[in-house]
Protein backbone atom coordinates (compact mmCIF):
# COMPACT_ATOMS: atom_id res chain seq x y z
CA UNK A 1 0.00 0.00 0.00
CA UNK A 2 1.39 3.41 -0.94
CA UNK A 3 1.37 6.47 1.22
CA UNK A 4 -1.26 9.08 0.26
CA UNK A 5 1.29 11.89 0.33
CA UNK A 6 3.33 10.24 -2.40
CA UNK A 7 0.12 9.61 -4.36
CA UNK A 8 -0.62 13.32 -4.46
CA UNK A 9 2.95 14.53 -5.03
CA UNK A 10 3.71 15.56 -8.61
CA UNK A 11 7.05 16.43 -10.24
CA UNK A 12 6.96 18.56 -13.38
CA UNK A 13 9.03 20.92 -15.50
CA UNK A 14 7.81 24.31 -16.63
CA UNK A 15 9.49 25.78 -19.69
CA UNK A 16 9.47 29.50 -20.46
CA UNK A 17 10.14 31.26 -23.76
CA UNK A 18 11.37 34.63 -24.87
CA UNK A 19 11.45 37.36 -25.79
CA UNK A 20 10.74 38.70 -22.34
CA UNK A 21 12.10 41.70 -20.42
CA UNK A 22 13.32 39.29 -17.73
CA UNK A 23 15.84 37.02 -19.44
CA UNK A 24 15.97 34.84 -16.29
CA UNK A 25 12.26 34.04 -16.01
CA UNK A 26 12.92 30.71 -14.27
CA UNK A 27 14.78 32.38 -11.42
CA UNK A 28 12.06 35.01 -10.95
CA UNK A 29 9.30 32.40 -11.04
CA UNK A 30 11.18 30.30 -8.49
CA UNK A 31 11.20 33.21 -6.04
CA UNK A 32 7.44 33.64 -6.39
CA UNK A 33 6.54 29.95 -6.28
CA UNK A 34 8.75 29.05 -3.32
CA UNK A 35 6.35 30.73 -0.85
CA UNK A 36 3.17 29.00 -2.08
CA UNK A 37 1.46 26.43 0.13
CA UNK A 38 1.54 23.00 -1.47
CA UNK A 39 4.71 23.55 -3.44
CA UNK A 40 7.27 21.20 -1.95
CA UNK A 41 10.27 22.11 -4.08
CA UNK A 42 11.01 24.46 -6.95
CA UNK A 43 14.37 25.05 -8.58
CA UNK A 44 15.61 26.63 -11.79
CA UNK A 45 17.52 24.25 -14.09
CA UNK A 46 18.56 27.13 -16.33
CA UNK A 47 17.22 30.59 -17.26
CA UNK A 48 14.10 29.25 -19.01
CA UNK A 49 13.31 25.99 -17.18
CA UNK A 50 12.19 25.16 -13.66
CA UNK A 51 11.57 21.83 -11.97
CA UNK A 52 8.73 21.83 -9.49
CA UNK A 53 7.27 19.35 -7.01
CA UNK A 54 3.84 20.05 -5.55
CA UNK A 55 1.02 18.40 -3.65
CA UNK A 56 -2.27 18.00 -5.54
CA UNK A 57 -4.23 18.50 -2.33
CA UNK A 58 -3.22 22.15 -2.39
CA UNK A 59 -2.41 23.18 -5.95
CA UNK A 60 -2.36 21.83 -9.51
CA UNK A 61 -0.16 22.46 -12.54
CA UNK A 62 -3.03 24.29 -14.23
CA UNK A 63 -3.35 26.75 -11.33
CA UNK A 64 0.41 27.30 -11.25
CA UNK A 65 0.67 27.91 -15.00
CA UNK A 66 -2.37 30.20 -15.14
CA UNK A 67 -0.99 32.25 -12.26
CA UNK A 68 2.44 32.53 -13.88
CA UNK A 69 0.81 33.67 -17.12
CA UNK A 70 -1.25 36.26 -15.23
CA UNK A 71 1.95 37.53 -13.61
CA UNK A 72 3.41 38.15 -17.07
CA UNK A 73 5.68 35.15 -17.54
CA UNK A 74 5.86 33.69 -21.06
CA UNK A 75 5.26 29.94 -20.97
CA UNK A 76 6.47 27.82 -23.89
CA UNK A 77 3.51 26.81 -26.08
CA UNK A 78 4.96 24.59 -28.78
CA UNK A 79 2.78 21.68 -29.87
CA UNK A 80 4.51 18.98 -27.82
CA UNK A 81 4.37 21.13 -24.66
CA UNK A 82 0.66 21.85 -25.25
CA UNK A 83 -0.10 18.12 -25.57
CA UNK A 84 1.84 17.28 -22.40
CA UNK A 85 0.19 20.15 -20.55
CA UNK A 86 -3.31 19.01 -21.56
CA UNK A 87 -2.54 15.45 -20.45
CA UNK A 88 -1.15 16.62 -17.10
CA UNK A 89 -4.11 18.94 -16.49
CA UNK A 90 -6.60 16.18 -17.27
CA UNK A 91 -4.87 13.52 -15.17
CA UNK A 92 -4.50 15.90 -12.21
CA UNK A 93 -8.16 16.91 -12.45
CA UNK A 94 -9.17 13.23 -12.34
CA UNK A 95 -6.80 12.52 -9.42
CA UNK A 96 -8.22 15.48 -7.48
CA UNK A 97 -11.77 14.30 -8.14
CA UNK A 98 -10.91 10.79 -6.92
CA UNK A 99 -9.44 12.28 -3.74
CA UNK A 100 -12.63 14.26 -3.23
CA UNK A 101 -10.73 17.51 -3.54
CA UNK A 102 -12.36 20.48 -5.24
CA UNK A 103 -10.01 23.36 -5.98
CA UNK A 104 -10.80 26.50 -4.06
CA UNK A 105 -10.36 30.00 -5.40
CA UNK A 106 -8.53 30.79 -2.15
CA UNK A 107 -5.61 28.76 -3.54
CA UNK A 108 -4.85 31.58 -5.95
CA UNK A 109 -4.98 34.40 -3.39
CA UNK A 110 -1.20 34.48 -3.08
CA UNK A 111 -0.83 34.84 -6.84
CA UNK A 112 -3.44 37.60 -6.91
CA UNK A 113 -1.56 39.50 -4.19
CA UNK A 114 1.75 39.17 -6.09
CA UNK A 115 0.00 40.43 -9.25
CA UNK A 116 -1.30 43.50 -7.44
CA UNK A 117 2.16 44.30 -6.11
CA UNK A 118 3.85 44.05 -9.52
CA UNK A 119 4.43 47.20 -11.52
CA UNK A 120 2.59 46.95 -14.84
CA UNK A 121 0.44 49.07 -17.12
CA UNK A 122 -2.88 47.39 -16.31
CA UNK A 123 -3.94 49.80 -13.62
CA UNK A 124 -5.95 52.97 -13.82
CA UNK A 125 -5.21 54.94 -10.66
CA UNK A 126 -8.01 57.46 -11.28
CA UNK A 127 -11.20 57.28 -9.20
CA UNK A 128 -14.10 55.47 -10.87
CA UNK A 129 -16.03 58.66 -11.67
CA UNK A 130 -13.00 60.16 -13.50
CA UNK A 131 -12.35 57.13 -15.72
CA UNK A 132 -14.95 58.20 -18.29
CA UNK A 133 -12.93 61.32 -19.13
CA UNK A 134 -9.61 61.51 -20.93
Amino acid sequence: MTDQITDTLRHREILFRGPHPDSRQAHSATLILSDIEGIVQVAPKHDLLITISYDLQFVSLQIIEEALSELGFHLDNNLLIQLKRALFHYSEEIAQAQLGYTPNSADTQVFIQKYRERAHGCRDERPEHWRHYL
